[in-house]
């Protein structure tokens, strides 16, 4: 199977599609919020800039914030699960609503505000791929406030692709798709936005300004990863020490912390 070098949810290069294909990803968002798409009057990007200078830092997100007809809209597509996503996804939403509040503006008029997360692993013990919270009365269900609403959709579970007419599978399957074969088999059902949008993966991920932002993203990546190696290295040397006051073998204490022998012996030499 040929395997693709970068997928749907690769996060550079689908900000940069859907900055510059806003209508796929106005009728993305119609999909994802079960809305008619011709019923969207007003849709904007509001963060669509990606620095050059904060592609190299670890921290950088590239999600997309969107504000549809008064309704401010964060879009994020997370490949790995590094623990604590509902609450990281319950952060952003909290941040995105106290933001929404002018200086002297009243607490009615705050947004609703919506976080839709399409994610690559599985989160929820449900075998739904789909899943819509809000804050409702435990015991009646009734709801609190529209205020706050967040989507999340499991791509490990969405059912195999069997024909055309689920718009919405069809894009989960489009961001699940991890080899050419999967592109081609979308590709054939020639449903137009699907088509345009695989064009525009083809067209950005050979374009020179994907494959800086991609140097930059994997530069930064690799930085974070030697420094948890660094900080792991330290504390197993530090744990090393501790035991050689209990007079622990070379080899025990190998067994415990991971080091090598030989590492073991220049502990034990620059401590006496």
């Amino acid at each position: 199977m040929d395997e693709l070098k970068y997928t749907f949810m690769t996060d550079t290069l689908v900000k940069m599609l859907f900055v510059r294909h806003q209508h796929l990803l106005q009728k993305l968002i119609a999909q994802l919020l079960s809305i008619p798409f011709e019923s969207i009057e007003r849709f904007v990007i509001t963060n669509p800039e990606m620095p050059p200078e904060s592609l190299g830092d670890k921290y950088c997100r590239l999600d997309i914030n969107m504000v549809v007809d008064g309704r401010r809209i964060n879009l994020e597509f997370q490949v790995e699960n590094e623990g604590n996503y509902p609450e990281r996804a319950l952060f952003h939403w909290a941040r995105e609503y106290s933001s929404s509040l002018p200086s002297g503006g009243n607490y009615r008029d705050l947004p609703q505000v919506i976080i839709i997360s399409i994610v690559d692993f599985s989160l929820l013990s449900c075998e739904e791929y789909h899943s819509e919270f809000m804050a409702l009365e435990v015991s009646r269900h009734t709801p609190l406030s529209e205020k706050l609403v967040m989507h999340f959709f499991e791509l490990p579970k969405i059912p195999e692709l069997n024909n055309a007419d689920d718009d919405l599978l069809l894009w989960l399957s489009l961001f699940k798709a991890k080899s050419e074969v999967e592109l081609k088999r979308i590709e054939e059902m020639e449903v137009p936005e699907m088509s345009e949008a695989i064009g525009a993966y083809r067209s950005i991920t050979v374009s020179p300004e994907f494959k800086e932002a991609e140097r930059l993203r994997a530069k930064a990546r690799h930085d974070e990863a030697q420094a948890l190696l660094n900080e792991r290295i330290k504390m197993a040397r530090e744990i090393a020490l501790s035991l050689t006051e209990l007079n622990l073998s070379d080899e025990e204490i190998a067994k415990h912390t991971r080091l090598s022998i030989e590492d073991i012996r220049r502990l034990r030499r620059s401590e006496s």
